[in-house]
């Protein structure tokens, strides 16, 4: 069970938790004071982490090694010309060019082409699987 003491909330506001459970930890403390008013006339908050516990340095960097190879890029790159192989697409077995590759592995449709002509809706580009476009020359 913990136990808890409370001030006056005319002088503020204070809060001691302590556990009594026995714990994998040696110490396990944790406050919360709020002072009503302070000498400066401005509301303070206190909180007290548990004990032991340190955070995190932000000097602290890993050592600088090699960065990783970058991997290879996929689809094909900007500004190559492609035919379109989806066949509910207004642009069949036509030709555009590509605008954009998202190189993101998760991306359903990462290939941006952009054709000379518009379709029905006044649009003339569209995203594309990698499996639905072909590159030509």
């Amino acid at each position: 069970m913990a136990t808890c003491n409370m001030a006056s909330a005319a002088s503020g506001f204070a809060l001691k938790s302590t556990s009594l459970a026995p714990s994998t930890r040696s110490t396990s403390r944790s406050g919360v004071a709020f002072s009503a008013k302070a000498a400066d006339g401005m509301r303070r908050l206190v909180v007290r982490a548990a004990e032991g516990e340190a955070p995190p340095s932000a000097i602290e960097t890993k050592p600088a090694g090699p960065p990783p190879p970058k991997p290879p890029p996929i689809g094909p790159k900007r500004g190559a010309k492609v035919r379109i192989l989806r066949k509910e697409s207004y642009w069949y077995k036509g030709i555009g060019s590509v605008v954009a590759v998202d190189q993101d592995p998760k991306s359903r449709y990462p290939v941006v082409v952009r054709f000379n002509k518009v379709n029905y809706a006044n649009v003339s580009t569209n995203n594309y699987a990698l499996d639905e476009i072909e590159e030509v020359e």
